[in-house]
């Protein structure tokens, strides 16, 4: 991880170089400066983790700086002038912290670090309060040996700092595993960060990754920290990656190989140790080959790549996923399924995969009494052409006739008058089935 980096406002020459001296044997990184002036210059070249302020400064004091600077940098004044007034005042206006000179380094080691992880907290806070209201992806369920294979690269790449790109249909569970591969490195301490590049204009989508100066654009009033410096230490999830424009591509290129960028509107170069892992349910390689995609890019983050499987090509999965739904999502009592409602699930092609499925079994819950059994009405929003379910209803008592006008027009309905399907499934020649159109008076 990176060293923490302090900013030390101090006029005096000699004290200012012996405290840098000693901060950076703490193990921090240390800069300084002799004057409010000269800190301004540091500040749009350097973003510092904490600022050291002397409270006199030959160009300004303490309770005016920190008036500046306090909702951006977390402030510990330093003063010679020790009292009690002093002290309230900077509190006051904004300090995190206040010491006397002659400063104990012990103590002021001990003030850094827990200034320091404070701010930390109080960021991470601030940014999860601000999130859009999601729940964390759920453990990989599976019993099939596609995702055996999945499993497996997870825990492979998983402890290393490898950039991912996972590939995938919509709803195939792109999330879960880069949540799983994120739980399984050194940085699960600290939580996963998402953005969607498909969720937001390209604009908006920028400002949210990168961050933004103020004055950076129309309504930006204040500094904001983007994405890829709230994922230090952790990693950044970036979803639907095919969707993102090629004038952000080069950015994201250029984080991922300098580890450095710039917010919106500023020109100060930071740097960052965010981990990277992208998914698209588009075919990028091919994207980069026609030139939409950069294939600089695509080279970069296909180091490692994950494939997500269907979930109609691994059907054996659609039973233990859908009982770890039901357990999930029927808070009012233990629910289960009856064999026809697991046949139906099974049959089901699934196009939108994994999330459907959910989707599927939440919308059986509500429909069900609680603690009872989930049962095949309560599928009925499933096509029935993907069931294998036909239903005929009549308001009398139908004859054979009758019978087999309707089953004729409903497979010819649900394979869209193709006559050579519609032959097979009845088993009969595609010759018969023009007969039995004839006779029952349908159009060819």
């Amino acid at each position: 991880m990176k060293k923490k980096t302090l900013l030390i406002i101090d006029d005096d020459t000699l004290f200012n170089g012996l405290l840098r001296r000693q901060m950076e044997g703490m193990g921090f990184a240390a800069v300084g400066a002799g004057s409010w002036a000269e800190a301004q210059q540091k500040l749009g070249e350097i973003e510092p983790n904490a600022i050291i302020l002397d409270y006199k400064l030959p160009d300004s004091n303490a309770e005016q700086i920190l008036a500046e600077i306090r909702n951006q940098y977390p402030v510990i004044v330093l003063t010679g002038y020790g009292s009690i007034p002093n002290a309230v005042l900077a509190i006051r206006h904004g300090a995190a912290d206040f010491l006397t000179k002659p400063v104990n380094l012990d103590e002021l080691e001990l003030t850094v670090r827990r200034v320091l992880e404070t701010a930390e907290l109080r960021e991470s806070n601030q940014f999860y309060r601000t999130q859009l209201a999601s729940r964390r992806p759920g453990p990989l369920v599976f019993e099939s040996a596609a995702m055996r294979e999945v499993q497996a690269m997870i825990d492979a790449v998983g402890p290393t700092d490898t950039t991912v790109l996972i590939l995938g249909e919509s709803g195939t569970g792109k999330e879960m595993i880069a949540q799983a591969i994120h739980d399984r490195s050194p940085r699960a301490h600290r939580e996963l960060v998402a953005i969607d590049g498909s969720g937001l204009q390209e604009s908006l989508f920028e400002s949210e990754l990168f961050g933004h100066e103020r004055g950076a654009f129309t309504g930006a009033d204040r500094q904001k920290k983007g994405l890829i410096e709230e994922a230090a230490g952790s990693t950044l999830f970036l979803d639907e990656v095919g969707d993102v424009g090629t004038a952000i591509q080069a950015k994201l290129l250029r984080v991922m190989e300098t580890s450095t960028f710039r917010r919106l509107g500023g020109n100060k170069t930071l740097t960052t140790d965010a981990r990277f892992i992208a998914a698209t349910n588009r075919d990028i390689g091919a994207m980069s080959r026609s030139g939409s995609f950069r294939s600089d890019l695509f080279f970069r983050l296909s180091r490692f790549v994950i494939t997500a499987p269907t979930l109609r090509s691994r059907r054996e999965d659609v039973e233990p996923l859908a009982r770890h739904f039901l357990a999930l999502l029927s808070r009012t009592g233990p629910m289960t399924l009856t064999p026809e409602a697991l046949r139906i699930l099974s049959a089901y092609d699934w196009p939108g995969n994994v999330r459907e499925l959910r989707n599927a079994i939440e919308r059986a819950v509500i429909l069900a009494r609680p603690g009872t059994q989930v049962r095949a009405e309560h599928l009925a929003f499933i096509p029935r052409e993907q069931t294998g379910e036909v239903v005929l209803r009549f308001e009398h008592e139908p004859t054979l006739d009758e019978i087999e006008r309707e089953y004729l027009r409903e497979v010819m309905v649900r394979y869209g008058g193709h006559r050579l399907k519609v032959a097979t499934v009845l088993g009969i020649s595609e010759r018969h089935v023009y007969r039995l159109l004839e006779r029952h008076g349908e159009s060819l």
